[in-house]
């Protein structure tokens, strides 16, 4: 069955290749993908018919980016599929500070290692989610030409920051700045009224964050900031300053409705939500991370399968490049059959192709049908030993033990050597009471020796999985000496 929706969904995205699914505007591709959550103006429609910069700043608070940030880079995505110049920006300089937007408690100071760390981390991150991304979407718009894309442009803000001294900065941005207005921002506003009250470095982001703004927009041409909904007062901060501050060329901001090319727009985007409305992010502690060392591409396959009824078909739009006209089917489908969860599977499988590409769905297809699946469908599947590798690479459920070491060994030691059990009297109760399982089977014998020679092994005969219980999973790959 998961072969089936393994293939089916790549099938079903092939009917939709000769329809055009992005609007003609990005802003428009954007709201009808839900996207948009508030403009500075609306004329940033009519701004974005025209190439422009674009950015959308990561502080490195830890060294892998998450699904909270994902959903802000799937927006800065499409406007790179547009042919707009796309900026990644790394906080390497306001990482060390910590935005106070979304929390109750001040950030604890990262060192200078662990900050050197983190943006190691997230830079390359944030080249592989765009290459990625782009090769899934050359799958997905058949009308994409990657001639047309420019290339995206990482920087980092600590470039600038660099022989900027304190009384510099307050004599040029601090001078522009209004302390009531800045008092006035929903971040600030939540944390005077907590218990913890604000620092005057949280306090002082905002301005930080704003300068970015104005030297993006001086030096890089950058007319647009995206962000998500909690940083609306810090994205508005930066086009005030922009209209206060003048740079090297004087801004030219023209009230003609057709004269936009000078003025500075802030687009927010919803933040991602649990059912209960909390934030998704490392600090909730419920974070998914991109980083395939931290959650394996199975565990965002999961996740996305897990996903309520009533969110998939926004998921689908916001965490996909598929044809509308195609979700809008998907979802027509799985109403009539929910149970059959076509909407959560294609959401699975696309998502973690996004991420970590085809291989990583693979990986996923390989891991679910250990998990969930029988002897039956694993052998149907035909996975080989290294896709059981690939699978379960960083999982310590798996162990690699050589051949030789295994020959004569019983079901019950194998269970003791994996960590199902802690030693073969209590494997051999529980294959009394029928709980030990070899490859989805039950074990009627603890004394039974699996062999390769039998076909007791998947995996191209290298690969054995223990369960005990429902959910207790071991698997031994044998290795040749």
């Amino acid at each position: 069955m998961l072969r089936h929706a393994a293939s089916g969904y790549k099938r079903s995205s092939q009917l939709w290749l000769h329809r055009r699914y992005i609007h003609t505007n990005v802003i428009d591709t954007l709201r009808a993908r839900h996207f948009v959550q508030a403009v500075t103006s609306d004329a940033i429609t009519k701004r974005v018919e025209s190439p422009v910069a674009v950015y959308c700043g990561v502080d490195p608070t830890a060294s892998s980016l998450h699904l909270g940030n994902m959903v802000a880079l799937m927006g800065l995505l499409h406007f790179s599929l547009a042919g707009h110049q796309a900026i990644p920006l790394v906080g390497n300089a306001t990482g060390t500070i910590g935005d106070p937007s979304g929390r109750n408690t001040e950030r604890v100071a990262l060192d200078h290692q662990e900050l050197a760390t983190n943006v190691a981390g997230i830079e390359a991150q944030l080249i592989r989610f765009f290459d990625r991304g782009t090769q899934y979407a050359l799958t997905r718009i058949p009308s994409l030409d990657p001639s047309s894309l420019k290339p995206v442009r990482v920087l980092h803000n600590a470039d600038w920051y660099k022989g900027l001294g304190v009384l510099d900065f307050l004599g040029t941005v601090g001078r522009h700045a209004r302390v009531g207005t800045m008092m006035a921002r929903d971040s600030v506003k939540s944390r005077l009224q907590s218990m913890h009250g604000i620092s005057f470095t949280e306090f002082s982001y905002q301005l930080l964050q704003a300068y970015d703004f104005w030297h993006l927009y001086h030096h890089y041409g950058c007319r647009v900031q995206l962000g998500g909904s909690d940083q609306w007062g810090n994205i508005t901060a930066g086009t005030d300053l922009i209209h206060r501050l003048p740079g090297a060329q004087p801004l030219k901001v023209s009230s003609e409705s057709d004269s936009t090319s000078d003025e500075a727009f802030g687009l927010t985007i919803p933040l991602l939500t649990t059912a209960s409305g909390e934030k998704f992010g490392k600090s909730a502690g419920n974070a998914i991370w991109l980083d395939e060392t931290r959650t394996s591409p199975f565990d965002i396959y999961q996740f996305f399968i897990k996903t309520a009824d009533t969110d998939v078909e926004r998921f689908l739009k916001m965490f996909t490049l598929l044809p509308l006209p195609q979700i809008a089917q998907t979802i027509e489908e799985h109403t009539r059959a929910p149970h059959n969860f076509i909407a959560q599977k294609l959401l699975a499988a696309e998502v973690t192709e996004l991420i970590h590409g085809t291989q990583g769905v693979q990986q996923a297809l390989c891991a679910t049908q250990v998990l969930f699946g029988n002897r039956q469908t694993l052998e149907a599947q035909k996975f080989t030993s290294k896709d059981f590798a690939a699978a379960f690479a960083h999982d310590q459920r798996m162990v690699e033990v050589a051949r030789s070491c295994i020959i004569g060994k019983s079901v019950a030691d194998i269970a003791v050597l994996l960590g199902s059990c802690k030693s073969k009297s209590e494997a051999t109760r529980l294959v009394r009471g029928g709980g030990l399982y070899w490859n989805g089977a039950v074990v009627e014998d603890s004394k039974w020796v699996p062999s390769v020679e039998k076909g007791d092994f998947v995996g191209e005969g290298a690969v054995g999985i223990v369960r005990t219980g429902k959910t207790n999973y071991r698997l031994l790959r044998l290795l040749d000496s």
